[in-house]
């Protein structure tokens, strides 16, 4: 009997007991985790609808800057800010200010008028600065996204994108230290040739969710509220990208305490014990990178990797002799060149046969 009721009171107990449940996304039409470093998609809802971005458009606005300017080049305002609305760091026309001044006022305070004025002076022209943002999207392969101006606004043309394009884009952008520091920015003062800037991050999540490295948040009627940012915990580098989402705040850091709790950046393949011997070739085999995934503990047992040795290589020309390739549930995740320790070695007999006989036929 008394066995009976203990039993009855575990049951209870269990069924009590607080289980942590993840509500992600739920104010948002479109949002998507993803790790930087792999890629690997740890969250997604409707991650491929294309949505109006509002004011992250000034990510691949403040990108096509960087590369393709110098920070130190002053540029000189002309009346294009005249038509600009919405917000603004209230440059005035004939004012003299650097692209670096610019690229800081674009993405702590989303300057409308910043960003017409950097796209006046990046490229030919207007229309060529739009027409660098989109090829930029192709070659990042943000194939579902659009860009016909540089600074979001909707009423008269629509720039329109997917969080995952975002996320492909934020990833690229988080690899560029000059962003890192940019968009981690909470206060900057500067001068211009008329006036002193005083300025402080638009992106509340800095200041709310401490793991927070940069991002940029947007806004108009249309487009609802959208936010892309970055975080860094616990050897994890992520990007969460939300469109359309009334919360966007919260929904971020839910999403990355999600990843953090859940997810570890597992070590694959460590280079620095990593060694493979093969009777093909006289010596070491080895990788030259290390290689790391963000999993779930459950999938670590799913992991394989398989090493590939190609066979009559001239190991006089090339250290390569082989792939090591790691598979994630059958699935090919990442790919390493397997090298030679020494390409000074002296080729193998079976190497130098395999050679002959190549000439001969």
């Amino acid at each position: 009997m008394k066995e009976r009721i203990a039993i009855t009171l575990l049951i209870i107990f269990i069924f009590l007991m607080p289980i942590k449940g993840w509500a992600l996304c739920e104010s948002s039409h479109s949002c998507i985790l993803m790790d930087v470093d792999s890629g690997r998609v740890l969250y997604s809802k409707n991650a491929d609808s294309k949505k109006l971005i509002a004011s992250t458009t000034k990510l691949m606005t403040f990108l096509i800057a960087y590369e393709n300017g110098d920070l130190n080049d002053i540029y000189k305002v002309g009346e294009e800010v005249l038509t600009m609305y919405g917000t603004s760091i209230y440059l005035s026309v004939g004012e003299e200010i650097s692209l670096e001044d610019l690229l800081y006022g674009l993405i702590l305070r989303s300057g409308n008028d910043a960003s017409v004025v950097i796209a006046n002076n990046i490229g030919k022209n207007y229309d060529d600065f739009i027409g660098m943002m989109n090829d930029k999207a192709q070659e990042l392969g943000m194939y579902n996204t659009k860009f016909v101006n540089p600074h979001g606004l909707d009423e008269e043309t629509e720039n329109y994108s997917t969080s995952r394009d975002m996320a492909i884009l934020s990833s690229y952008l988080y690899r560029i230290p000059f962003y890192q520091k940019v968009a981690s920015t909470k206060h900057y003062q500067t001068v211009s040739s008329l006036k002193a800037y005083d300025w402080y991050n638009r992106n509340k999540l800095l200041t709310q969710y401490k793991y927070t490295t940069s991002g940029k948040n947007g806004y108009t009627p249309k487009a609802g509220k959208t936010l892309v940012t970055t975080a860094v915990k616990n050897n994890l580098s992520l990007t969460a990208v939300s469109l359309d989402d009334s919360d966007i705040y919260n929904t971020h850091a839910s999403l990355y305490e999600y990843a953090f709790d859940t997810y570890e950046n597992y070590l694959v393949i460590n280079k620095e014990v990593f060694s493979y011997k093969d009777k093909t070739y006289d010596g070491t085999l080895y990788v030259k990178n290390s290689f790391s995934y963000p999993v779930l503990e459950k999938e670590k047992k799913d992991i394989e990797i398989v090493v590939q040795i190609i066979r009559g290589v001239d190991t006089q020309t090339t250290d390569k002799v082989g792939n090591v390739i790691v598979y994630l549930d059958g699935e090919e995740i990442h790919q390493e060149d397997l090298l030679l320790k020494s390409k000074n070695k002296k080729s193998s007999f079976f190497n130098k046969i395999w050679y002959f006989l190549k000439k001969i036929f």
